[in-house]
């Protein structure tokens, strides 16, 4: 089969298309062929090796034990393993690739992919490849953050960063819950953000949120550009602050931590400050939280934005154009049949 492969941390240019055997399958796995894989911020990490802690969390210390990234798709079953008894061949998936949360490679870049049946969910006939594809890693981030009861009809929510990948989501499932949404980002993406379905939209090259005078019931974080202390200027007594944040591919933090040591900050003020989530350190039920996306796919509640397709031999285009910053929802990776 065509894969992308990974010899090195450092630039997508060290990514090189080619010939290589098709995966092994598990007792408890599926082959998949990939019809379609997103291009998400987790991806540029694992390319990079940046920051270098991540290593530590199971893709090797100084190059790549998983030699094919990715870790999100959709596509058909052509065969699955013994102890398999959720899908069979010919079969529509979308899910990850990657048993619980480590951060490294999961495969997803190449014409197939073993994935384990518990990492899958059937794909709605309603929604593209391209779109089922783009959703898993994004969803899952969304549903570990914004568990059932946390938004509620009424409140007021405002979702910093709502046009990427994970905002889109955020702010989709939070008018689903019947909540007032307040669309954050640049100017050139506040249309699509009125479209996603915001009631209202600040641009934040042009007004700064934590100053406005306005206040929340939650403020779902993702570029995590501001302080909590200025965020607790926009929220409510009782309201949520709750912080996605990335490094801005490498633009925040340092090469070896990155931005970890705000997170660690924040974990170690959630028992002083009732505004911050609570530390949870169970394992989230993959399986049941991809059933959940299926359900808000079927329905209509999310609908995903592609901005644009990327071809197999196109990554690390693709990649370079996500770390621009000025996609207007998921960048994928496109395998016709």
């Amino acid at each position: 089969m065509k894969a992308v492969v990974q010899r090195a941390y450092g630039s997508p240019d060290l990514l090189e298309v080619r010939e290589v055997d098709r995966p092994a399958v598990g007792d408890d796995e599926v082959l998949v062929r990939v019809r379609a894989a997103s291009v998400h911020p987790d991806v540029w990490h694992v390319v990079s090796g940046r920051p270098y802690v991540l290593r530590l969390m199971g893709n090797g210390l100084t190059r790549p034990k998983l030699r094919i990234p990715g870790t999100d798709m959709a596509g058909l079953v052509v065969s699955a393993g013994k102890d398999v008894s959720r899908f069979r061949p010919g079969d529509e998936v979308f899910g990850e690739t990657v048993r619980g949360y480590q951060w490294r490679n999961g495969g997803a870049f190449a014409e197939y992919v073993a994935v384990p049946q518990s990492a899958l969910a059937s794909k709605p006939g309603n929604v593209s490849f391209e779109q089922a594809g783009s959703v898993p890693t994004a969803g899952l981030i969304v549903l570990q953050n914004l568990p059932e009861g946390r938004v509620r009809a009424g409140q007021r929510v405002l979702v910093n960063g709502a046009a990427g990948g994970v905002g889109a989501l955020a702010l989709q499932l939070a008018k689903a819950g019947g909540a007032s949404v307040t669309g954050v980002d640049h100017g050139a993406k506040l249309d699509l953000v009125r479209d996603l379905g915001a009631d209202h939209v600040i641009d934040y090259t042009r007004e700064d949120f934590t100053r406005t005078g306005e206040r929340y019931d939650l403020i779902f974080d993702v570029p995590g550009n501001h302080s909590f202390a200025d965020c607790r200027k926009a929220l409510t007594p009782d309201g949520m602050y709750v912080l996605i944040g990335h490094d801005h591919f490498g633009g925040v933090g340092s090469r070896w931590l990155g931005s970890l040591p705000h997170f660690v900050r924040l974990m170690a003020l959630s028992p002083f400050r009732k505004q911050l989530p609570k530390v949870n350190a169970a394992t989230p039920d993959k399986q049941a939280q991809l059933a959940v996306l299926r359900g808000h796919l079927e329905s209509g509640a999310i609908t995903p934005l592609v901005d644009r397709t990327f071809a197999l031999d196109e990554v690390p285009q693709a990649i370079r154009y996500l770390a621009e910053g000025t996609a207007r929802g998921k960048v994928v990776i496109s395998l016709p049949e």
